[in-house]
Formats: C-alpha cells, structure tokens, sequence
C-alpha cells in the first residue's frame, strides 16, 4: 500500500493550498482517510480525517479554515486549505486506516509528507 501526497508549498498568510494523496496498491478496505502534520520540535498532530462513513473531524485549530473531502472510487483524499496563517507551517502527513487485499487486519498507512510553509 502506498500513498503519495502532492500540494504543498510556500505561501503568504491568508492564502490557499489543496493538499491531495492517492493511496494505491494493494489496499482493500479503507476505514478513513486523513492529514496529520507535525511542526519543528513538535508532535505529529491531526489535522482532519473523513471516514467511510461520511464524517468528518477537525482540530479546532483548523476548524472553518481547513476542508477534508474524499473520492472513495479514485481511493484519493483531499485538503483545502484557506486562511492559511503562519502558524499552520508544518509537513503534513497523508494517513489512512485500512486493510491490504487479502487480509483482515486494519493497519496504519502513511505517506511520505509533504512541506507547507506560511510566510507571514
């Protein structure tokens, strides 16, 4: 199972980014896609999630600015972001929670980050 996130870059404060990641391979049952991110000598952090179920969950930091959507045929997951605030500069991270063809056992999946960065 690989996923690849693209979209990331330099901005200026009060600007937009749309984060996308595909996952591919040989996953079989995904039970949510999401975005982490972690900032310089911070942990990781969730930034949004969307389950196969249709919900959504948003860190309060993001909430309003930041919206999570997912295209479950194409196995891909976005992120818009707007109102990007300097505070926001981090790498972030593609994750999901699923299961790989074959078996029955839920794993988490990571992509490779992808560097964001606000300038104020």
């Amino acid at each position: 199972v690989q996923l690849q996130a693209s979209g990331g870059g330099l901005v200026q404060a009060g600007g937009s980014l749309r984060l996308s990641c595909a996952a591919s391979g040989s996953i079989d049952v995904i039970i949510s896609m999401g975005w982490y991110r972690q900032a310089p000598g911070k942990q990781r952090e969730l930034v949004a999630i969307a389950t196969s179920g249709g919900s959504s969950n948003y860190a309060d930091s993001v909430k309003g600015r930041f919206t999570i959507s997912r295209d479950n045929a194409m196995k891909t997951v976005y992120l818009l972001m707007n109102s990007l605030k300097p505070e926001d500069t981090a790498v972030y991270y593609c994750h999901t929670h699923a299961s790989a063809r074959g078996t029955s056992h839920l794993t988490n999946y990571w992509g490779q980050g992808t560097l964001v960065t606000v300038s104020s």
